[in-house]
């Protein structure tokens, strides 16, 4: 059974990595996964709970930040070293094929990945807190997650398993801080003060 999911992780990392390629995504996806690249939405999303929050907008940003820590923890220091699993690019039945888009083959461990976790537990957090203000454009933060995650299997530093297994770890971890978040805390029900402000 082990060796049937490990054969077909490869394969899918294969048809990722090598197959479902164009040369847009190759200039796309490394620069997607760095953190530099989402600044504007971070700062968006600052400006937008405290404009519409103020002072109560505090315990939210502390929940955020508490999401980021536990799925950066609980994947790169706990899982990571518990599993053991190298990259791809250290795989010897693929480190010859490998399209690398990062020109260097890191030696830290590949389950679970941490872009993943992290991504997935902020969309989650960020979806369950905010929902009735963002209502269905929410979603977007999902998309945002799961293309990031995509980028770590095409550019070929992890398996398609490192990141499902990170989605599912950052969802659970981040629907967890945001139920606490929510029945502890919460932001203020109502129409946000951007919403009030365009109405006029």
């Amino acid at each position: 059974m082990l060796a049937t999911l490990k054969n077909w992780d490869r394969w899918l990392f294969t048809k990722i990595n090598q197959d479902w390629t164009n040369t847009y995504l190759d200039n796309v996806f490394p620069l997607w996964r760095e953190g530099i690249t989402w600044a504007p939405l971070y700062i968006f999303l600052l400006i937008f709970v405290l404009v519409n929050f103020g002072n109560k907008a505090w315990p939210w940003i502390i929940g955020l930040l508490v999401t980021v820590a536990l799925t950066d923890q609980i994947s790169s220091h706990v899982l990571k070293p518990l599993v053991n699993r190298p990259r791809p690019c250290h795989d010897t039945l693929l480190a010859d094929h490998i399209r690398l888009l990062l020109n260097y083959c890191s030696d830290s461990r590949s389950f679970t990945s941490s872009h993943a976790t992290n991504h997935f537990g902020l969309a989650f957090f960020i979806y369950y807190t905010l929902k009735p203000y963002f209502k269905n454009w929410g979603y977007c933060f999902f998309l945002w997650a799961a293309t990031i995650s995509y980028g770590q299997v095409y550019i070929g530093v992890h398996y398609p398993s490192d990141v499902i297994c990170g989605a599912l770890l950052g969802s659970s971890i981040g629907y967890f801080t945001s139920l606490v978040f929510n029945r502890k805390i919460s932001l203020p029900s109502g129409v946000p003060k951007t919403d009030r402000i365009r109405d006029i």
